[in-house]
């Protein structure tokens, strides 16, 4: 797996560089600003970026921007957004694209680096993965036309842990319930959200997650 890392921390970044070479990722670059991931992204074209929220100049959301720019010169291109921070408004343009690819982990709450990587997996992959706490203040911006007004709450908490990026045995484990009632309530959630059987299960999965998201 080819793997960008934009990171303004030194540290942090060789780190990263040391973690993803242990586990056979190759680091194509690794770069400390919004406009050398943009170029890094666009010249290499890796299977997944990792990149930090606050970088230079302003140290307040270029890695978000920078992501949402690289994706619309190399559209889709995957990206995990690894933060100490939660940053909504970027985060909401950068989940606006329905292709998926896209993750956001914080720093201080990836402490398994087994879940770090299959959520990287994950990520590269065409998937998504979010930290709860990313989930829950992008929750708080919810309009007022919900698309997800007709959900009942369980299948708000099925949808609520495939935004985790929990796979549905994962679910069934948390919500004490079996593999077939989480499937028979994901089949729910996909027609409620007009998302036809014509698509594959896996691409309706990320736009029902998107849906929650932005919702």
């Amino acid at each position: 797996m080819r793997v960008v890392v934009a990171d303004d921390a030194v540290l942090i970044r060789e780190g990263l560089i040391r973690l993803l070479e242990e586990f056979g990722c190759e680091v194509v670059e690794a770069v400390s600003d919004g406009e050398s991931l943009v170029k890094a992204i666009v010249e290499h074209r890796p299977d997944v970026s990792v990149v930090d929220v606050r970088m230079p100049p302003s140290f307040s959301d270029e890695g978000l921007r920078a992501a949402v720019e690289a994706r619309r010169q190399v559209p889709g291109a995957p990206v995990l957004i690894l933060s100490q921070y939660v940053e909504v408004s970027y985060a909401d343009d950068l989940l606006a694209d329905a292709r998926g690819a896209v993750g956001y982990l914080l720093k201080d709450r990836v402490i398994d680096v087994d879940e770090f990587l299959a959520g990287l997996r994950r990520v590269a992959g065409g998937g998504t993965v979010f930290d709860p706490e990313v989930v829950a203040q992008l929750m708080v911006r919810r309009r007022r036309d919900d698309p997800l007004a007709q959900l009942t709450p369980r299948e708000r908490e099925v949808l609520g842990l495939m935004a985790e990026g929990r796979s549905n045995p994962a679910i069934g484990r948390q919500l004490v319930i079996t593999d077939s009632a989480v499937e028979k309530h994901i089949r729910s959630i996909f027609a409620k959200l007009g998302l036809h059987t014509e698509d594959t299960d896996q691409h309706r999965r990320v736009l029902a997650v998107l849906a929650y998201l932005r919702s």
